[in-house]
């Protein structure tokens, strides 16, 4: 499946944003299918932290084994997803005039008792407007920076 990718616009700059997005356990405040975060150990940062995510998306719950594979301050987090979706994604943020630009990308294969291709081709239209609305809900946990404004993309 081709990769689904939604951004955002943040008038905040890199380092801003990076102080709430490196937080993995406060993204269930606004991944609105993200419902708890389980980690596996102590390490709740950078290359090798795993954990479970339990997620719903309409009648459907699963748990997420996630593994940071990259790490790099105010760059890019990246994981690996393992469990009944598996892939990659990764956020990165990128300066864009005073703001940052951010996006996330997800790389999914469904298995096949979930329709693998066919079904990913479904649920593609409806996770890119859940990401869209999560990353809408991102831009309200960014600290506010008088003056600047935020524009959805």
């Amino acid at each position: 499946m081709p990769a689904i990718v939604v951004t955002i616009f943040l008038s905040h700059s890199p380092p801003t944003v990076w102080e709430e997005l490196r937080h993995i356990d406060r993204h269930v405040r606004w991944m609105a299918d993200a419902q708890r975060i389980d980690f596996h150990s102590e390490q709740r940062e950078g290359v090798g932290t795993t954990f479970d995510c339990h997620t719903t998306i309409g009648p459907f719950t699963t748990t997420d084994v996630m593994t940071v594979t990259r790490w790099q301050d105010e760059v890019a987090m990246g994981v690996i997803h393992r469990g009944l979706v598996t892939g990659r994604g990764e956020f990165t943020l990128s300066r864009d005039g005073t703001g940052t630009l951010l996006t996330w990308s997800e790389h999914l294969h469904f298995p096949w008792w979930c329709a693998g291709p066919v079904g990913a081709w479904l649920a593609r239209p409806v996770l890119r407007l859940i990401w869209r609305r999560n990353l809408s809900n991102f831009a309200l946990q960014v600290r506010d920076e008088p003056g600047r404004d935020s524009r959805a993309g």
